[in-house]
């Protein structure tokens, strides 16, 4: 923690801020703060195929068995698969 004091709080310990938030509530100080700005960069897209029912089942089962979710079994294979796929046109 920066050795000086916290604006609103006036405290200088991780402790000291948090009991003094325990005890007072931010719209107390709300003309005290200002806008903060930051940019959001979000990596990972999704995207939703549909899956026959039968097919989800057992997708479902196949990744219980191996202790992860039917999400990473999915990317797993699919990414397998296009893997094979590029070396046979390769």
């Amino acid at each position: 923690m920066r050795k000086n004091k916290t604006s609103l709080s006036k405290k200088s310990s991780y402790q000291e801020i948090g009991e003094f938030w325990d005890t007072h509530d931010l719209s107390d100080f709300w003309e005290h703060t200002k806008p903060a700005k930051f940019e959001v960069d979000i990596q990972s897209q999704r995207i939703y195929y549909p899956v026959d029912i039968k097919l989800s089942d057992s997708i479902l089962e196949f990744a219980q068995k191996r202790g992860i979710s039917a999400e990473t079994l999915i990317n797993l294979w699919l990414s397998e698969k296009i893997k094979q796929e590029e070396k046979q046109t390769a």
